[in-house]
């Protein structure tokens, strides 16, 4: 088949053990991020199979009318990015393995360096000793200090455990779903929304982005933060309101923030205010940006290629389409 892979953006699926899989198709790897439409079609025009990295290219259907031989699009977790019923018409088969029950530890352990490098000012220090002025400021301790997580998810069980054995004391909030959860797993749950991000010395957002929970973190939110707090994104940007963020960092509440997503990616804007804003400290969305997790995922992608070329296609989202 003719196989062609979006935004791998510093050539790194080719140096995986699991490129091997693909050794007998065609495959086409472009390095760059591309969101004209013109330019997507023509690039791919005679691709067969489409593999996704994540969500860095949105498939929609005015790419799918213009891609007469695309048959497959294969890529791991979720998938706002894919227009599933533009896929069905256009007889695309969408195949995407869900992994339950397997967490990204890759993202868990970006969260906790985010929580260690906001609560002890790192960049700050960092950046300070390198200049030759030694140490910039006063770090906060974790243990005893109140770690709010938002979301009842794998990631965010993976970080709990990492702040119990820094002996934090972990409180979660999450939708009505998740809290019951929470409490049938005996956690900890905040009292009301008010006190879960009232009294939490850091909060960490862990929430799929999905239609209703766009805009979930809220300036009201923000604003009953502590003054002393730190707020932690690595999930995505789409689920704060826009602009409360950076209204919340010059209001003070919260003090710090450490985020790896933004609203627009990738972001070289370097006097973007979000971005440039001194109390911000940023990652270029690496949460799952590890060998490991690149190999991982990229074999059940791999696989799925592999396995719709042999006419038995596996993890399929719109099965509607497959003939068999």
């Amino acid at each position: 088949m003719k196989v062609h892979i979006l935004d791998d953006w510093f050539d790194t699926l080719r140096h995986l053990r699991c490129f091997d899989r693909l050794s007998g198709h065609d495959v086409t790897v472009w390095t760059d991020h591309v969101e004209d439409i013109d330019t997507l079609a023509n690039r791919l025009s005679e691709a067969e199979a489409l593999v996704l990295f994540r969500e860095r290219t949105n498939v929609t259907r005015d790419l799918l009318d213009r891609l007469p031989k695309l048959r497959l699009i294969s890529q791991r977790s979720v998938y706002p990015h894919v227009d599933v019923p533009a896929c069905t018409d256009h007889g695309v088969l969408l195949c995407s393995n869900m992994h339950a029950g397997t967490p990204s530890y890759a993202a868990a352990e970006l969260t906790w360096a985010l929580i260690m490098a906001g609560m002890r000012d790192l960049p700050r220090q960092m950046a300070s000793v390198k200049a030759g002025l030694w140490q910039a400021s006063v770090g906060k301790t974790l243990r005893g200090r109140q770690l709010g997580l938002y979301g009842y998810g794998r990631i965010a069980k993976a970080v709990a455990g990492y702040a119990e054995a820094f002996g934090m004391d972990v409180v979660w909030w999450s939708s009505e779903e998740g809290l019951a959860r929470a409490a049938a797993d005996e956690a900890q749950v905040a009292e009301s929304r008010e006190a879960f991000f009232g009294e939490s010395d850091i909060v960490s957002l862990h929430v799929r982005l999905k239609p209703n929970t766009h805009g979930i973190i809220t300036a009201q939110d923000f604003a009953a933060m502590q003054p002393s707090s730190l707020f932690v994104n690595t999930s995505r940007a789409g689920l704060i309101a826009p602009g409360a963020l950076l209204q919340a960092l010059e209001a003070g509440r919260p003090d710090m923030a450490a985020i790896d997503v933004f609203d627009h990616e990738p972001l070289n804007d370097p006097d973007d205010p979000l971005l440039s804003h001194p109390n911000l400290i940023a990652t270029p969305h690496i949460g799952f940006v590890t060998e490991d997790e690149f190999d991982l995922q990229f074999a059940d992608i791999f696989d799925q290629v592999n396995a719709f070329d042999k006419g038995a296609p596996i993890h399929m989202i719109n099965p509607g389409v497959w003939p068999g």
